[in-house]
């Protein structure tokens, strides 16, 4: 059974993946950045095969309604620190392909607007 700090780690995941495909851009950079999330937050070895059928299963128009779920999961295992940190990882994200979308810079301010508001 994962515990918080799985939970939160794979909301996170989660989290970048979306945000990452919003703008219908493959990159390199943006999953170099996905890669030292995943050091960073995942120091044992964790299989995100199911993780990555779920999100490869969202249609484009419920990427935001899952992000939604996933923001809540993650603050509800997360400190402040820990979400700040999140949130940086975000904006690396959306910078790494030197170009922020309209639909990255939505999914920025859902995270800020609902983070800064709880």
């Amino acid at each position: 059974m994962p515990n918080n700090r799985t939970n939160k780690a794979i909301a996170g995941y989660h989290l970048l993946m979306i945000l990452s495909a919003v703008d219908f851009r493959i990159n390199v950079a943006k999953d170099l950045v996905i890669r030292e999330y995943l050091v960073h937050e995942f120091p044992i070895h964790v299989n995100l095969d199911r993780q990555m059928e779920v999100i490869s299963r969202l249609r484009p128009e419920e990427w935001e309604m899952h992000f939604l779920k996933m923001m809540d999961d993650f603050y509800d295992d997360a400190t402040d620190s820990e979400r700040k940190n999140l949130i940086n990882f975000a904006i690396v994200l959306t910078k790494a392909d030197e170009v922020i979308t309209v639909e990255e810079n939505h999914y920025l301010n859902l995270l800020f607007d609902h983070w800064e508001a709880a």
